[in-house]
């Protein structure tokens, strides 16, 4: 398809939907229940699992029902204290103790102790497959001293881990220690201490979370429930914006000012700062010829960046440099680094010359082909219904198949996709980063050799599986650094490691999406207002907690 046909398919969706603006359908509903787009697929699978990496949980599990020890503020760089209340490195930087908030109770009324921490973490160890973060690559044990504090002794100085272990949902003793398999619990009648924890409803097309009795802040949550309709697309989801009939969303919208903010100005707004996850294109570098970097290099050669920015984002965000950090981690970039990435500039020329040197030439019919004479002929997976994410595969696709690759998009639901990369049975996906508070977290989940699984098994990232040594020795450093220049300098390190191994390829930093509808309910996080990310999608260190209890019933409204 031409450039120009991407670009009047989405001047058609945006007119379609602007057109059938002369009609409103606004549902009814109770003026406390704030329906929310987050995930984009056919029905419902219920499933409230915070733990499990074998399928994805229903949000919002992992920040809305269950919650973290700690809430990191990626808008204001500040981490808040949650279930715990604070923190003291012990014994060298050998023990991390931690003190939990005491009158928090589980949403069944029981009391929540430092004994329900340490099961939790007790859990991860019992069933590696649960742990996430892999925090048992670096604890030895947890210990409880009293009601109210727990001890994490490491097996070494590893100063990030605090952040990782603070970042852990928890989950209460009491009713998950005669669960047989937490890795298949679908934990259909969650027990926790979040501020939405009683499911009203749940059916395959709709379901709705109400708020916990029991909620330890007092006086929230301000709103009763949260609603989830059972959008097959970005495309639908976005016209429930568009119709009022849904009031948060975290999902791409074309031409927003047009679409969706000229509607109702004063009602309809958005935020999209640059502080999202990189969108990679991961190669799987445990299946040749992925594991040759030239040919990682030569694959971002062929992805016309500017093309895919027109086509895909409406220009919402900029082109990746061969560093791969997003704009949320501007201080710690190095511009030398970013000066030696050629390899994220569009030059088919160069692409193709750098895989005949790697011994991949084209075919008589001008196809490329591996060196057992076999043509390429790979898919690029992505989430159907992400319409970003699916146009920015078409432009990638074009691109390849310029460069003599017989390359196709391939799309799947959201839960098969997310298998499938997790176990690394794939070839070339579009996937996100995974992000903390500075970049070692980002970089330890691209090229950790530690955070490399084996292929079948669930990985939370490091879904390319891809392990350096050269990165290992930079990531190992800064685990036993406190000092800020000193880190800033390993971080630049893994920055030209990255830059000479190209491990992913980055595409392009990913706005934080969020669309809010002001005509029902006040307290969404904004521009002018930036206490927090206003994205529902930010719930992996638990920022979302701090939208859902500030979220509050507009007065008059209906």
């Amino acid at each position: 398809m031409r450039p120009c046909s991407f670009r009047a398919g989405l001047v058609i969706l945006a007119a379609s939907i602007a057109l059938c603006g002369c009609t409103s359908r606004r549902v009814s509903l109770p003026r406390d229940v704030v329906v929310v787009s987050v995930e984009q697929q056919a029905s419902w699978v219920r499933n409230f699992n915070p733990l499990t990496t074998a399928t994805a949980p229903r949000w919002p599990t992992l920040a809305g029902i269950y919650e973290p020890l700690f809430v990191f503020n990626g808008i204001t760089g500040k981490t808040i204290p949650w279930l715990a209340t604070g923190s003291e490195w012990r014994e060298g930087g050998r023990v991390l103790r931690l003190s939990t908030r005491s009158g928090v109770k589980w949403s069944d009324g029981r009391d929540f102790t430092a004994s329900d921490v340490a099961f939790t973490f007790g859990l991860l160890k019992k069933f590696p497959a649960l742990d996430r973060r892999a925090v048992w690559s670096f604890l030895d044990r947890v210990d409880v001293v009293s009601d109210s504090v727990v001890d994490f002794r490491f097996q070494r100085v590893f100063i990030p881990g605090a952040d990782e272990v603070g970042a852990q949902q928890i989950v209460p003793q009491h009713t998950w220690k005669d669960v047989k398999d937490p890795i298949t619990f679908a934990n259909e009648n969650p027990v926790a201490t979040g501020p939405f924890t009683e499911i009203r409803t749940f059916q395959n097309q709709v379901y709705e979370v109400g708020r916990n009795p029991n909620y330890w802040q007092k006086g929230k949550p301000m709103i009763a429930a949260l609603r989830f309709p059972a959008y097959p697309s970005n495309d639908r989801a976005n016209m429930a914006m568009v119709f009022d009939e849904a009031d948060w969303a975290g999902n791409f919208v074309p031409a927003i000012d047009r679409v969706y903010v000229s509607r109702a100005p004063k009602n309809h707004g958005y935020w999209f700062p640059p502080v999202g996850s990189m969108v990679f294109l991961y190669a799987n570098t445990k299946r040749a010829p992925f594991d040759d970097p030239r040919v990682r290099k030569a694959l971002s050669m062929a992805i016309d960046r500017d093309l895919l920015l027109d086509v895909a984002l409406f220009h919402y965000s900029r082109a990746a440099d061969a560093t791969g950090l997003s704009d949320s981690y501007s201080p710690w970039r190095d511009s030398t680094a970013i000066a030696e990435g050629y390899w994220v500039k569009h030059d088919l020329v160069r692409a193709s010359a750098m895989l005949d040197s790697a011994g991949f030439r084209k075919g008589p019919d001008g196809k490329r082909l591996l060196k057992n004479g076999t043509p390429w002929k790979y898919d690029v997976f992505v989430v159907s219904g992400w319409s970003d994410w699916v146009r920015a595969a078409q432009v990638i696709v074009r691109g390849l198949r310029e460069l003599g690759i017989d390359a196709n998009v391939r799309t799947y639901d959201f839960s098969a996709w997310f298998q499938r990369v997790q176990e690394g049975d794939f070839d070339l996906s579009l996937g996100w980063s995974f992000d903390g508070p500075t970049p070692y977290t980002f970089y330890r989940w691209l090229m950790s050799s530690s955070t490399v699984k084996p292929k079948g098994q669930a990985s939370m990232g490091n879904w390319q599986r891809y392990g350096s040594d050269a990165a290992d020795g930079a990531l190992t450093a800064f685990e036993r650094s406190s000092d800020p220049a000193e880190q800033k300098r390993l971080v630049s390190q893994m920055q030209h490691v990255f830059v000479a191994q190209a491990p992913a390829i980055p595409l392009y930093p990913g706005p934080s999406w969020a669309e809010y509808n002001m005509g029902r309910f006040d307290g969404f996080p904004s521009a002018k207002d930036p206490y927090a990310d206003a994205s529902p999608n930010k719930y992996d260190r638990g920022e979302v907690l701090l939208v859902l209890t500030n979220l509050r019933p507009k007065a008059g409204a209906r």
